[in-house]
C-alpha cells in the first residue's frame, strides 16, 4: 500500500460526517489539459488505455499526485461495458461515442447479451486492484445511467435534442422496458464487480437525463434508478448521482436510495436545499470558471463553499468536466485554496 496514510475525507463527507477539510476531486480530471495525458494519449487509443490495466492505473493516479485532490476516478468511458455485449460502439475524435448498430427495435434489444465483467472487462478490475495498492485517497468507480446510455445506443452518437430516445421511449414501451432492464441489470453487474476489486465509492452518470420532464422520469427512469441504488446499497459502499441539466429532477433524486447528489453549474447549492433535498451534495462550479481571473474564480468558489458547508455532506467539484483548455496551475490553485477554506460564521 502507499506509504502515506490513507486520506478518507472524501468518504466521510459522502456519510454526512464531520470532515477537518472540504474534500474535493475534479470531474474528468484525467485528461486532455494535463500534458502528461496527451503524451500518453499520442501512444494509444482511448480503448487501448483502458485495456492496459498499468497504463489506466497511471492516467487515474496523475492527477491526485498533480492536482492534492482527496479521490481518484478510474479512467474509463461509459461505453467501456457497451462493447462486450454487442453494442458496436467507437470513441471518436471530437465527435465522441459512434454505435455501428443502433438499436430500433425490440428484437434488436434482445439481441443485446449480458455482461460478465470478470471476463468481459478484467483488466478495469486490474486496473482497480493496481490503483488500491498505489493510492492513499479513495477510489471512485462510475458507470452510465440507463437513460444515458439508451441515448447513445438509440442515436448512434451524441445528440441534442433526444428525439428518436424519446420517441422510442413513448412508441415502443415494451422495448424500452426490456432496455431499462437490461441496462439497469448491466449497470449493476459492472458497478458491483468494480466494488468487489476494490472501488471505494461509485458514481453513476446521468448526463443527459435533463432532457426528460420530471413526470416522464418518473415514469420511465426512476423505477430503474431505485433499483440500481438499492442494489449498490447493499455493498455499503457511498454511492453518487450526477447529470446535466437536471435540476429540475431534483426533488425525484432525493427520492432514490443514493448518498450523494451531484450537482452541475446551473442550479446552486443553496436552491438544492431549499428544494427539500437531504442528501450529501457534490458540485458545482461552472468549468469555464477555470479560464476566469483568479479573483473572480476564488469569489465563486467561496461562494460555493460557504452554501455547501452549511450542514454536513460536502464535497466540491465542478459543475461538469475539465475541459482541454484548463490549465494545471489553475487547479493546482484552485484545490489549496479548498483545502485551506474554513467558512466564515
Amino acid at each position: 500500500m502507499s506509504a502515506k496514510p490513507f486520506n478518507d475525507t472524501f468518504l466521510k463527507a459522502c456519510r454526512k460526517e464531520p470532515t477537518e477539510h472540504v474534500p474535493v476531486w475534479y470531474m474528468r480530471q484525467a485528461g486532455r489539459y494535463q500534458p502528461e495525458y496527451r503524451a500518453i494519449r499520442a501512444k494509444y487509443s482511448f480503448f487501448e488505455m483502458n485495456y492496459i490495466p498499468e497504463v489506466c492505473a497511471e492516467v487515474t493516479r496523475l492527477p491526485v499526485e498533480q492536482l492534492g485532490v482527496d479521490a481518484a476516478i478510474l479512467f474509463a468511458d461509459i461505453m467501456t461495458p457497451l462493447k462486450p455485449i454487442g453494442v458496436d460502439v467507437n470513441i471518436e475524435s471530437g465527435v465522441g461515442p459512434v454505435i455501428a448498430n443502433p438499436v430500433e427495435t425490440l428484437a434488436d434489444v434482445q439481441r443485446l447479451g449480458e455482461l460478465d465483467p470478470e471476463s468481459h472487462v478484467p483488466y478495469i478490475m486490474e486496473a482497480i486492484k493496481i490503483l488500491r495498492q498505489q493510492l492513499s485517497v479513495p477510489l471512485i468507480g462510475f458507470g452510465g445511467a440507463p437513460f444515458t446510455l439508451a441515448s447513445y445506443i438509440i442515436e448512434g452518437g451524441p445528440s441534442k435534442h433526444y428525439h428518436k430516445t424519446k420517441a422510442f421511449m413513448y412508441t415502443q414501451p415494451e422495448a424500452w422496458q426490456a432496455l431499462m432492464d437490461k441496462l439497469g441489470e448491466m449497470t449493476i453487474r459492472y458497478l458491483k464487480a468494480q466494488i468487489g476489486a476494490g472501488a471505494q465509492a461509485v458514481q453513476v452518470f446521468d448526463s443527459w437525463v435533463g432532457a426528460l420532464n420530471d413526470e416522464d422520469y418518473r415514469a420511465y427512469i426512476a423505477p430503474v434508478m431505485h433499483r440500481i441504488f438499492s442494489a449498490l446499497k447493499e455493498t455499503g459502499v457511498p454511492t453518487i448521482y450526477f447529470g446535466v441539466g437536471a435540476g429540475h429532477l431534483l426533488k425525484e433524486w432525493d427520492r432514490l436510495p443514493v448518498d450523494v447528489v451531484g450537482l452541475d453549474w446551473r442550479t446552486s447549492i443553496r436552491t438544492a436545499r431549499e428544494l427539500g433535498v437531504s442528501k450529501a451534495l457534490q458540485g458545482n462550479l461552472d468549468p469555464t470558471l477555470l479560464l476566469a481571473p483568479w479573483e473572480m474564480l476564488e469569489a465563486k468558489a467561496k461562494e460555493i463553499l460557504d452554501e455547501g458547508t452549511r450542514q454536513p455532506g460536502y464535497i466540491f467539484n465542478l459543475g461538469h468536466g475539465v475541459f482541454p483548455d484548463a490549465k494545471v496551475e489553475t487547479l493546482q490553485k484552485l484545490t489549496r485554496f479548498i483545502h485551506s477554506y474554513r467558512r466564515d460564521t
